[in-house]
């Protein structure tokens, strides 16, 4: 369609009460739906805790298939030189995903891989603890494979004493 010259000009355009309506629902939805998947992190975290902790005990029955031994107790988040080429060397030294760092342990339990909370990141209580051992175990930090040893401790015993 052709204008024809001293015709008016009919602009179409949104005023600004439709954008400002348009706004405040889009306000109202990213308030409801946030929370949400805010909360879906937590569980992340403990999935990648436990996959982790999985992954270098298997790694560590590794080196006791080829070595005859575990690799030895170390400093709380240092890998043992015995896990090199068996898991990546920043994955260990980064910390857990929870908060605190890896370690490998001799416990009275036995050897052992898991988490210990010195203060580096986040500290867990023995609640939090309980949910990730009621994930793959028996959700009892006393018993089963994934214990509490004390002093903010807590390992997967891959072979009991």
């Amino acid at each position: 369609m052709t204008r024809t010259p001293g015709q008016p000009v009919l602009a179409r355009a949104f005023t600004l009460v439709e954008i400002l309506i348009v706004v405040v629902i889009l306000g109202i939805l990213a308030a409801v739906v946030v929370p949400s998947f805010a909360n879906a992190t937590e569980p992340s975290r403990q999935t990648a805790f436990i996959t982790n902790m999985k992954s270098f005990a298997d790694a560590a029955q590794l080196v006791r298939i080829r070595n005859g031994t575990y690799p030895p107790d170390g400093s709380s988040g240092v890998m043992p030189d015995e896990l090199i080429g068996y898991i990546a060397e920043e994955d260990w030294n980064n910390g857990t995903p929870i908060g605190g760092v890896w370690d490998s342990e001799d416990t009275d339990l036995g050897y052992g891989i898991g988490i210990h909370f010195d203060g580096t990141g986040e500290t867990r209580d023995e609640i939090y603890m309980a949910q990730i051992d009621e994930i793959f175990d028996d959700g009892d930090l006393e018993a089963g494979a994934f214990q509490n040893t004390g002093d903010g401790r807590y390992y997967l015993i891959i072979e009991a004493n």
